[in-house]
């Protein structure tokens, strides 16, 4: 879903706009610090990646892949990844979908958007009906398979975002969240 340098605060040294050094400082107090130019004065934001996420839904059961790219390297996820610039957020989740496991899917609806605090991404998932293609781990996957409610790993989850986006999954099919 993200490689390892999104995962931390990203250390840009030069300014995009005139090569100045950058250096963070406090701009307004209730904010936090800004990368800005000391040549220019550019202020460079570091804004937060978004992914695009689904839980396909094949035969009644939960498609999850296990991750073959750190972070979580071997932890099982539900398929997703970064959105391009301009691209739709639900196109991005269904062309995720097809990247990772192989599968078309027709979104269902929104099932929620998750962010954390220190944690630069934004993750939106998105409940989806698997209408075509063959399960199959393609490029960055280790393994695909299908679970029910009762068989998910919740020991072997990747992110907080994947326990978090599977226990509201099963409380919104009235299965009454994860297990403990």
């Amino acid at each position: 879903m993200a490689h390892e340098h999104h995962h931390h605060k990203p250390d840009f040294r030069f300014c995009p706009h005139c090569s100045g050094t950058l250096r963070r400082q406090q701009l307004k107090a209730h904010e936090p610090q800004r990368l800005v130019c000391t040549a220019c004065g550019f202020i460079f934001y570091d804004d937060p990646k978004v992914a695009a996420c689904t839980i396909p839904i094949l035969e009644n059961k939960i498609v999850l892949l296990k991750r073959g790219i750190e972070p979580s390297y071997g932890k099982w996820v539900f398929p997703g990844g970064f959105l391009d610039r301009g691209e739709r957020v639900e196109d991005a989740a269904v062309r995720e979908t097809l990247e990772e496991v192989n599968l078309h899917v027709a979104i269902r609806h929104l099932l929620n958007v998750y962010s954390y605090p220190g944690y630069p991404v934004i993750v939106i998932v998105y409940i989806a009906d698997v209408i075509g293609g063959q399960l199959q781990a393609m490029d960055e996957t280790l393994a695909v398979r299908t679970f029910t409610p009762a068989d998910l790993p919740w020991d072997d989850l990747a992110f907080p975002s994947t326990r978090d986006a599977l226990t509201d999954y099963l409380a919104h099919i009235g299965h009454g969240g994860r297990r403990t």
